[in-house]
């Protein structure tokens, strides 16, 4: 399976984006340092999510990312090829050609497997993982440090001031 970063930080960086624009537009500073991706890296993932119409920008003071539409419509499959991954276990890029221009034996197995994960990554919504309790858990934490962390950093910049 050709599963890269590309597509894992996609699929992470919208749930956070899920789970953050409730409220109010999300910036990519905000998801970076919540998921320790690169802002750059991000920028570029965003680019082909919004022209695959499944975030929309938003300008001005407060501005940032929301989704394009509800969580439920947008299926993990969507977001992976929306940055150009492919979901394909076989060595042929699914060309029939893996052995002198044939296929090879296994073949048709790893055809079906691909085919398989395909169809689970199309059954799970966004929504349905914005649902989920470790999912849920994990989002909490990570909010819990990025605050712990802010909250540090302003403490240590006030022990400066003082000093």
């Amino acid at each position: 399976m050709r599963l890269t970063t590309k597509g894992r930080y996609a699929v992470t960086a919208m749930l956070d984006l899920g789970f953050h624009s409730r409220v109010k537009p999300v910036t990519l500073t905000d998801i970076a340092t919540r998921q320790t991706i690169s802002l750059s890296y991000l920028e570029q993932l965003f680019s082909r999510l919004r022209r695959a119409n499944l975030v929309v920008g938003v300008r001005g003071p407060g501005g940032g990312y929301k989704l394009s539409k509800e969580a439920n419509s947008i299926s993990i499959s969507d977001i992976i090829l929306a940055v150009d991954e492919q979901v394909d276990l076989t060595n042929c890029e699914k060309k029939a050609n893996c052995q002198n221009g044939q296929p090879c034996l296994t073949h048709d197995l790893w055809m079906g497997l691909s085919s398989t994960v395909s169809n689970y990554l199309e059954g799970i919504s966004l929504g349905q993982l914005l649902e989920e309790a470790d999912v849920k858990a994990v989002a909490e934490r990570q909010d819990a440090d990025v605050q712990q962390v802010m909250h540090f950093t302003d403490n240590e910049t006030l022990g400066m001031a003082l000093k």
